[in-house]
């Protein structure tokens, strides 16, 4: 076997080489509230090399881990160029984890230093002394450093670091097998897992996320992602970006609807991704103030479903709102529900496509199991967990076996849900989300976007609990947009029109908000215990 094909690694450092080369005179936006701070590619080139001197110096030779606890910023992409560029290992830790899990993780991967933003030292600093490898934290910006001194590590300043440091870096050859970043997944149950990716699937992915039929980027585009680089790697956008030339707008900590929409006006973004929370409340702010978001062409939407309701409220305001799937593992990106060729934009197929999953990207294989672990049949009608393979997608947990997860070369992904026989995936659950009633199963993810359909209702969650009849029903949780009055039997009578009468829920409960998990996800299993103890206000309507 012989090929004539140069063998050229694809690696972090080579889309690094060619965003700050080629594109040098692209930028990196990052919000400051009522402005942005600027820095061109060619910059960050700079300082990224200046960046891997300084960690160098402090000890990072090899594939150590070097562990961020920051916002979307211009710094923290220098650290996600420069650290696996280096040969080390990024390791974006989870902001909005509970304490005992950052130190859970932070220790699990043996992050040896953390660069940390200023503003979030009163986040790291009450469990630093708990995390037993890191020996340095590094700061950016401006804040009150004395509590990070007293955990016993030693403290540095960012930007005196990278003014020490030379503006070259002699970049080793890397392997593109080779870890490249590491993130943990949100440990839904028990402790959360560690998946590594390999500079070869982060390439890989970000080629993916670029062509037509994802998110479609190109040397013209300004992206914003709101979607944190924590999760996933910003689901691929700094990456993408940089290798399709396009400019970078950084929210910071500026995460709300009124800073986000200010941005958005200012800078003009033209794709910007996030979860459906984030846009459900830019769409209300839009709409209650007429704000202008004219420059979106493309809104990458995922995290969990999301509602027609919402993708027709964005239609409105001629901002298009395109479904993504993906997890964690499968770093994150695997279809996105683009209509397909021939289908009018607006019309009812086009409707039925767009509220998929989406169709799957070139290069990953899906298939749908039934219980005794048979392939089932890709025609749109055969219900069964979701398995997925690839290149950019894990094959193992790090230093964590869970054989249960990975079946004959193929993850188990926990959805459960149909495959066209054109690609198209459409999830009808998470396997512990679906409701067994009296033997026939019920969706979640369908009750809940019926009643996100609602123009009264803001959010909706739907869990099974126990029935003395039926073994479990639905008990639909909802959240009342302000200054609007629904009653339970009116919501039953808006859901009987839209599906099978014995689907309707008979408990409700009205909430303040869903419970969320540290990257934006409704919590059911907090809405479970709190019925369990008694917490929540049922309305029961038979």
């Amino acid at each position: 076997m012989w090929s004539t094909m140069q063998d050229f690694p694809l690696t972090i450092t080579s889309i690094m080489r060619y965003g700050s080369g080629v594109f040098g005179a692209g930028e990196v936006a990052t919000w400051t509230g009522d402005g942005a701070r600027r820095r061109t590619y060619a910059e960050v080139g700079e300082r990224a090399a200046r960046l891997a001197g300084a960690l160098r110096a402090l000890g990072i030779d090899s594939d150590q881990r070097v562990a961020t606890f920051m916002w979307n910023n211009t710094e923290h992409l220098e650290a996600y160029l420069a650290i696996p560029s280096m040969g080390a290992v990024l390791h974006t830790l989870n902001l909005r984890l509970f304490p005992d899990q950052l130190v859970y993780i932070a220790n699990h991967a043996e992050d040896q230093v953390v660069i940390v933003d200023g503003t979030l030292i009163p986040l790291l600093a009450p469990v630093l002394d708990q995390l037993k490898t890191i020996k340095h934290v590094v700061v950016v910006g401006a804040g009150d450093t004395a509590a990070l001194a007293e955990a016993g590590k030693a403290v540095h300043s960012y930007e005196e670091l990278l003014a020490a440091a030379p503006p070259t870096f002699d970049w080793p050859e890397i392997d593109e097998r080779q870890a490249a970043a590491m993130c943990y997944t949100s440990g839904t149950t028990g402790n959360p897992k560690g998946v590594v990716y390999s500079h070869r699937s982060a390439y890989l992915h970000s080629m993916a996320v670029c062509t037509g039929n994802a998110m479609t980027l190109n040397a013209t585009d300004r992206v914003l992602p709101v979607v944190p680089m924590f999760h996933a790697n910003a689901w691929g956008l700094p990456y993408a970006a940089l290798m399709a030339g396009a400019d970078l707008i950084m929210p910071d900590r500026f995460l709300q609807a009124e800073p986000l929409v200010r941005l958005i006006e200012t800078e003009r973004p033209t794709i910007a991704g996030a979860v459906p929370t984030i846009w459900s409340d830019v769409l209300r702010h839009t709409k209650e103030h007429g704000s202008d978001l004219s420059s979106l062409r493309l809104v990458p939407c995922g995290g969990s479903a999301v509602p027609a309701a919402l993708m027709k409220g964005f239609d409105e305001i001629g901002v298009r709102i395109v479904q993504a799937w993906g997890m964690t593992e499968t770093s994150p990106v695997a279809t996105v529900a683009h209509a397909p060729a021939g289908v009018e934009p607006d019309s009812d197929s086009a409707w039925v496509h767009r509220q998929t999953q989406g169709r799957i990207l070139a290069g990953l294989e899906v298939r749908i199991v039934g219980d005794d672990d048979s392939v089932l049949a890709n025609d749109g009608t055969a219900v069964g967990e979701v398995e997925i393979r690839g290149p950019w997608i894990t094959g193992a947990y790090y230093q964590d076996e869970d054989p249960l997860k990975f079946h004959d070369g193929w993850l188990r992904t926990g959805d459960v849900g149909t495959l066209s026989s054109d690609g198209y995936l459409v999830l009808t659950d998470r396997a512990k989300d679906v409701i067994k009633s009296g033997g026939e199963w019920i969706s979640s993810v369908e009750l809940e976007n019926h009643l996100m359909a609602h123009p009264d209702i803001i959010e909706a969650a739907v869990v099974g609990v126990p029935d003395d009849r039926w073994q479990e029903r639905p008990l639909a949780s909802v959240v009342v947009r302000e200054g609007a009055a629904v009653t339970a039997d009116q919501l039953k009578a808006f859901m009987a029109d839209r599906i099978a009468k014995w689907q309707v829920p008979e408990r409700w409960t009205f909430i303040a908000e869903v419970p969320k998990t540290s990257v934006g996800k409704f919590d059911k299993k907090v809405l479970r215990r709190r019925y369990a103890d008694g917490e929540l206000d049922v309305h029961r309507i038979d």
